[in-house]
């Protein structure tokens, strides 16, 4: 695996080479899905940094958004990607964001930091959500489209659109 990864350095290949993708996720689809995530981290900026709550460090992040992954994978009922982020003071994020299919609409609903630094967070998106939470989410996001409120997973989160 080293002389693989040499191998691919030598060559110019990026790590995001290596990253999770599956290959049956291209076209209109994939396209879709990261113009979604595009979507989602510029209405959740300010001062073109994206806002987001790391309940794991008990912090409100603010990070410029340096790269996005080619790699999208289906975990359950919903997509997953992933994108590089620097914080002010140069520390590397990389932030994971599931999105969903609604009636032929791809919508990210949120972002998890999956690596600070190297240091890698484990969790396992697949084995925590079911099709019916999947299907509340999706509910809840295409009820908020015309509300003032927005909540998620039963949070109050209508303060990030004052952002």
């Amino acid at each position: 695996m080293t002389r693989l990864v040499l191998i691919l350095m030598m060559m110019g290949i990026g790590t995001n080479a290596l990253a999770a993708d599956d290959p049956s996720i291209k076209g209109e689809k994939r396209s879709s899905i990261q113009a979604a995530m595009s979507t989602h981290i510029a209405e959740n900026s300010v001062d073109g940094r994206y806002v987001l709550y790391d309940p794991i460090d008990d912090k409100v992040l603010k990070l410029k958004l340096d790269d996005l992954h080619d790699g999208i994978v289906q975990k359950s009922d919903f997509y997953v990607s992933c994108a590089d982020f620097s914080a002010s003071d140069g520390t590397y994020y990389d932030l994971d964001f599931m999105v969903v299919e609604n009636d032929g609409e791809y919508k990210a609903l949120q972002g998890f930091v999956h690596k600070v630094g190297d240091t890698k967070r484990k969790y396992h998106l697949e084995n925590t959500v079911d099709t019916t939470t999947v299907a509340s989410v999706q509910e809840t996001a295409k009820a908020t489209e015309t509300s003032d409120t927005f909540t998620l997973f039963g949070f109050d989160l209508s303060w990030l659109k004052f952002w």
